[in-house]
């Protein structure tokens, strides 16, 4: 007779994940909020620098001041509107697209993963 033994995981994320937030809603809420805030962050951060911009060239153009960029491309920061975005977006030359996807995080992994 064979004996399989549980395989253990030494994945740290998925560890913490499973300790702190799995099964927790308010928990699993924040953190969503949190990776869309940095999500945000990293593609305002993303597009100044493919176009080779400073943050107070980017202010300029925007019409701010580069404390507000400074604090855009913060992943910690809550603040994101759709108007700054847009006002971005006009600087650089693009355009904000929003989409709508589910908000379960099964369901985001399960599409990501298809084709």
């Amino acid at each position: 007779m064979s004996t399989v033994k549980a395989m253990k995981n030494s994945d740290a994320v998925e560890i913490l994940h499973r300790r702190y937030i799995k099964g927790d809603p308010q928990r699993l809420a924040s953190l969503e909020e949190d990776r869309a805030n940095c999500a945000v962050a990293q593609k305002i951060y993303d597009l100044r620098t493919k176009t080779g911009l400073s943050q107070r060239e980017l202010a300029k153009r925007v019409g701010t001041t580069a404390s507000v960029i400074c604090r855009l491309e913060n992943a910690d920061y809550e603040g994101h509107s759709l108007a700054m975005l847009n006002r971005i977006a006009r600087a650089l030359d693009k355009r904000v697209e929003i989409r709508f996807v589910s908000g379960k995080p099964e369901a985001r992994r399960q599409a990501a993963a298809l084709p």
